[in-house]
């Protein structure tokens, strides 16, 4: 357990970390990945791969395509970003994390190599990612880019299949602050002929998405354009979409922004298959049923009690809150909200699409990026929103939990982080 703490402890501190510093981790650009991927024989080239893309949705969607492919008896890497409570969340391989003694074994390869080049946190990971998956003999890699994905360290695959979730407003000061220009970097894994689904797209995000695709002569397909279900209907542990081309599907996911992912994920496999990655209905309905389990999914509008029922959620942009607005003002009875940010984004837009009739819980995530609690008081205040301030989540929801009556809900987000410190406590 040392040797694990340790290795560990050197990717944290040696190599800074986006998701504990923010902004002085991004290290834009391949050189250095393609080099890294080199010295440990470009294993990526071992097995095929979905690359996926998009502000949001992105997770959701990686995580239930490699449930599917699960399902159908493939053999299925996952890397996605960033862990909510394990580092090891990010690396599976049928639903397993990488274990200890791998993460070990990387980490004193690649030390003992004294390369001279010095790459992040995240394109350490990334090929550490990627020699696993070859040494466990994966069948299909399922890819999450980390930011953006032109200059994204993902981006030195050629995938069978790549996907673009959606374009909303996030990392701007990387990416760009008009939708067109974060499309435009989104847009950059789209590679010549290689097929590429798009989510959710109207107007110029949409033409620059056309335009990519022309350029590198790539299939393109929006999931808007084909309907692949005729209806939804809410269930009490899920969504029903009536009539898919595999029969009724029953999605474990919930959040109001599911369907779009899961037109997405139907758009997209008739096109696997052509690449010769098939999968029957019942392993699609499988997938979609039970994605948390086959997988280790969390945090997407995830029931952690009833009677109070206590739900969280990771989104953590505008894009995300315009779903999880909608769903919050719904709700009857007493809302309680324990809320907290990182200090490096524009808050003030998600504040003003919370529900002001909500009691609310301020607090700040136990990471040098969380926004100070005072900090988030005075804007939340600006925008209407009056509430109590804690020094942890863990304090806030000891305090929901005990203003809340049975029929009351307490939701938990904001930030992916302020999830994780909730999820390190239940």
């Amino acid at each position: 357990m040392k040797e694990y703490n340790d290795a560990i402890e050197f990717l944290y501190t040696s190599m800074p970390m986006f998701q504990r510093v923010g902004a002085s981790a991004y290290k834009p650009g391949l050189d250095t990945v393609k080099l890294l991927d080199e010295k440990f024989g470009t294993p990526h080239k071992n097995y095929l791969t979905i690359h996926i893309a998009g502000t949001n949705g992105k997770g959701s969607t990686a995580h239930t395509l490699a449930a599917i492919l699960q399902s159908a008896g493939y053999r299925v890497g996952l890397y996605t970003s960033p862990h909510l409570v394990d580092f090891r969340e990010r690396i599976r391989v049928n639903g397993r994390m990488i274990s200890r003694d791998a993460v070990v074994d990387f980490v004193n390869r690649y030390r003992a190599m004294s390369l001279e080049c010095y790459p992040s946190f995240f394109e350490l990971t990334m090929t550490m990612a990627f020699e696993y998956f070859a040494r466990e003999k994966v069948d299909i890699a399922v890819i999450e880019t980390g930011l953006g994905g032109r200059l994204d360290s993902t981006n030195i695959i050629t995938p069978i299949l790549s996907v673009i979730t959606n374009i909303s407003f996030d990392h701007t000061a990387f990416l760009g602050n008009t939708l067109e220009s974060i499309a435009s970097e989104k847009a950059g894994i789209i590679k010549p002929s290689v097929p590429v689904v798009i989510g959710e797209a109207q107007g110029s995000v949409r033409e620059v998405f056309l335009q990519k695709a022309n350029e590198q002569r790539a299939p393109i397909y929006f999931a808007e354009d084909v309907a692949p279900f005729d209806s939804i209907e809410p269930l009490q542990d899920g969504l029903l979409y009536k009539n898919t081309p595999y029969g009724d599907i029953i999605g474990e996911l919930m959040g109001d922004c599911q369907p779009k992912n899961a037109a997405t994920i139907l758009t997209a496999l008739p096109l696997l298959a052509e690449c010769g990655i098939k999968v029957s209905a019942q392993s699609v309905k499988d997938g979609f049923a039970h994605v948390g389990s086959l997988t280790g999914l969390m945090g997407r509008w995830m029931t952690l009690h009833r009677n109070p029922h206590v739900v969280c959620d990771t989104g953590h942009n505008v894009g995300g809150w315009q779903y999880l607005s909608r769903r919050l003002k719904s709700i009857d009875g007493t809302l309680h909200m324990i809320i907290g940010f990182v200090n490096d984004k524009d808050v003030s837009h998600i504040l003003e699409m919370m529900p002001k009739t909500a009691r609310y819980y301020l607090t700040n995530a136990q990471i040098e990026r969380a926004m100070p609690v005072d900090q988030l008081a005075e804007i939340a205040a600006e925008c209407g929103l009056v509430g109590s301030q804690y020094p942890s989540v863990e304090d806030a929801y000891k305090a929901a939990l005990a203003n809340a009556t049975p029929s009351d809900t307490i939701f938990i987000g904001g930030s992916t982080f302020i999830v994780a410190d909730l999820l390190s406590l239940v």
